[in-house]
């Protein structure tokens, strides 16, 4: 059993997501941006955005997992335009999602992660491209 396991939670359609990744150059002389590091498993995010107060021209370089991957790429798709109370807000509900037994409606496609949710430490790796997001937006660079 835990041989099926592992195969379902780097699924082709998992796997498929890390080419989306490219649609979303990070562009280091944006006026935000951020980084997230796990603890867990040493990947990183960094995040690019053109607007100080909400997602915008998003750029990700991704140093990650599959799962990191594709996380990211989900992400992606459905950040634009997302200030720090809506990214704090879906960090929180993707922390309970994790640890429950809810489904995955919270975002589309999400339901491609449902392999990782037994696995905690891959749990990091997924919240990640949140809290690149968070610390973009915590901190943006003055212009000029």
């Amino acid at each position: 059993m835990p041989t099926s396991r592992t195969a379902a939670l780097y699924s082709p359609e998992l796997l498929a997501l890390a080419i989306e990744l490219a649609d979303f150059p990070f562009d280091p002389q944006a006026p935000v941006t951020g980084e997230a590091r796990s603890r867990s498993c040493g990947s990183t995010i960094a995040l690019s955005s053109a607007c100080p107060d909400r997602i915008e021209r998003l750029g990700l370089r991704v140093s990650a997992c599959a799962v990191g991957q594709a996380s990211a790429a989900i992400f992606g798709r459905e950040a634009a335009d997302m200030t720090s109370e809506t990214l704090a807000a879906t960090l929180e509900e993707l922390r309970i999602w994790l640890r429950s037994e809810r489904d995955s409606t919270l975002l589309p496609r999400l339901e491609l992660l449902e392999p990782a949710r037994p696995h905690a430490g891959r749990h990091e790796a997924i919240l990640l491209p949140w809290k690149a997001a968070l610390d973009a937006l915590s901190n943006p660079r003055s212009a000029g």
